[in-house]
């Protein structure tokens, strides 16, 4: 069997011992591939998959002296969409193990090599999975030039049929199904996926569908049973632990993350993701730790998260160390030059500034930084994160000679009134649902003032909820939705808002009196940045763990989605 365009094919060969690399690229040149990409290390190979094209990709699995694995390189750079359908991912091993070869298989792997091995065993599962991905051209083209609707379609059509490579469609087409919004679709599919040889990762994917589809509990249930079948299942415990974080259970959700960034070490966002929370939660020293981990392990990756040198620097600030605060500021305009127009970045600088300046004792510029960000709170792209950043930077103010919290806001100088007034109208926006709250409460953690406030604003928010209600279930639904646009018109609070497009849905046979009612509430939500995805850092947006990732122009991240 030849493979007449293997000339033309560009490989990236990816192991860390000099040798056995060299080995490799003349066996991969000696089998027909035209141009052969040497990297020694994890993260240079991600980066470099991140910026250019490869055909094939021959890496080990192993990485002598470090935690890093191929495996977690692939399974990242496929949930992450970095990876093209097309390109073949062959993985060599010096110690197959069963769970390795589950793992080679719930991932998608193209091959599996046990070292020592021959060029032509190279050549055999090279050209066989080159085959497969021309058998499956019609299902991979779609997918790479963004047609969802007909790569959804194709693929079903094989899976349906039963042709050759039927389950590999059929996992295509569920997570199409999931990114398209039809949950329970998905759901379906992943169930037949799952029947017979019931692979872990479609029982993983049925909870996915679950969650999507706002079934928290059942979900739960589901993961928490894959885990009792395989505790060493990283993608569950990823997924446990976001379904644990929007419980508010967050010491659990730490526990789960931990524990999936220490199956998987080479795992750039599981680090992130775990040394956050840490954060958020006062585990200050694993915060830390874990945070400067994945600075070393890809801080020029696309997957790298510029929110990662925030925290850093406020922690570097909180054990005094001034150094360390201007060291991730200047990380950090390093990534604010690549991303000028990056208003998230040009945030973050400032507050890393007012760190600096508290550091140096210039208190009251510091102080005139964080009055500048918190008047923001009201424009349409003041998020979450930005929410969470004022809050962090507030309860630190007394560190540097002035106020712990409002109850004594007059030392800090004449506008201190309206500074109070900012973070209230913060918590008001903010405080959407519990969990939220909760984040939101542990960024201001230091001040007790702060804290109580933040409560008596989730309090005010909820009996304004409740309000509504009373009088649509009374009856008055056009007096309940006016209500709440009031209201939310004053907070941009997005749990009030959609409260009432929901009940303008539901208000009667009149439609246009409906569409009346709808029409000003829906303009503010889409003000109002509603329904996060990720709780600042914690959970990041359009992740599916445990999923085969889609690539293709209408599923890419943007550009620089991570930095800024």
């Amino acid at each position: 069997m030849s493979d007449p365009d293997l000339h033309l094919a560009r490989a990236l060969l990816v192991d860390n011992n000099p040798l056995l690399r060299s080995v490799a690229s003349a066996q991969l040149k000696a089998v027909g591939v035209g141009l052969v990409t040497q990297a020694s290390r994890i993260r240079d190979a991600r980066t470099l998959i991140e910026r250019e094209h490869f055909d094939i990709i021959l890496c080990n699995r192993e990485f002598d002296g470090l935690l890093d694995n191929g495996q977690d390189l692939l399974d990242e750079l496929r949930r992450e969409n970095q990876l093209p359908p097309s390109t073949v991912f062959l993985m060599v091993t010096s110690k197959p193990t069963y769970h390795q070869v589950m793992e080679a298989a719930e991932s998608a792997l193209d091959g599996i090599l046990l070292r020592p091995y021959t060029s032509a065993m190279l050549s055999d599962r090279l050209l066989e999975a080159r085959r497969r991905k021309r058998a499956l051209f019609e299902v991979l083209d779609a997918l790479e030039q963004g047609q969802s609707d007909l790569a959804l379609s194709r693929a079903l059509k094989r899976f349906q049929e039963q042709a050759p490579y039927a389950a590999y469609c059929g996992r295509v087409a569920a997570e199409l199904l999931l990114l398209r919004g039809r949950h329970q679709d998905a759901r379906l599919l992943f169930e037949k996926l799952a029947t017979g040889s019931n692979p872990t990762w479609a029982r993983l994917g049925m909870a996915r569908a679950l969650l999507a589809a706002q079934q928290n509990i059942p979900a739960r249930r589901l993961i928490e049973a894959v885990l009792a079948q395989d505790p060493a299942y990283a993608d569950a415990h990823d997924l446990l632990g976001r379904i644990l974080v929007e419980q508010c259970e967050f010491e659990a959700a730490l526990l789960h993350y931990r524990q999936a960034a220490a199956l998987t070490p080479g795992c750039l966002l599981r680090r992130q993701h775990a040394g956050a929370l840490a954060f958020y939660l006062g585990q200050a020293q694993e915060a830390l730790q874990t945070l400067q981990s994945a600075l070393a392990l890809g801080a020029q990756s696309k997957l790298f998260d510029a929110l990662t040198l925030l925290l850093v620097a406020f922690l570097r600030h909180d054990q005094q160390d001034l150094g360390g605060v201007e060291d991730a500021a200047q990380q950090l305009r390093g990534y604010q030059e690549r991303f000028p127009e990056s208003q998230r970045l040009s945030r973050f600088c400032i507050a890393i500034q007012i760190l600096i300046d508290w550091g140096n004792g210039q208190v009251e510029t510091g102080i005139e930084g964080l009055q500048a960000l918190a008047q923001e709170v009201l424009q349409d792209n003041f998020d979450l994160e930005a929410a969470t950043m004022v809050l962090m930077l507030w309860a630190r103010s007394s560190e540097d000679g002035q106020q712990a919290g409002p109850q004594v806001a007059p030392q800090v100088g004449p506008e201190a009134p309206q500074l109070l007034t900012d973070l209230q109208h913060l918590a008001m926006r903010f405080c959407v649902s519990k969990a939220i709250t909760e984040v939101l409460v542990a960024a201001a953690g230091r001040s007790n003032a702060l804290v109580s406030l933040i409560r008596e604003c989730h309090g005010r928010i909820s009996a304004a909820a409740e309000q509504a209600m009373d009088l649509a279930l009374k009856g008055d639904v056009r007096a309940a939705v006016t209500q709440l646009t009031n209201v939310g018109a004053q907070t941009l609070n997005a749990r009030l808002l959609e409260l009432a497009c929901t009940l303008a849905r539901r208000y009667g046979s009149d439609a246009e009196e409906a569409e009346r009612l709808l029409q000003p509430a829906a303009t503010l939500l889409r003000r109002s940045c509603r329904a996060p995805n990720h709780i600042a850092g914690i959970q990041r947006a359009g992740r599916s763990p445990g999923g085969l990732l889609l690539r293709g122009p209408l599923m890419e991240r943007k550009k620089d989605v991570s930095a800024a």
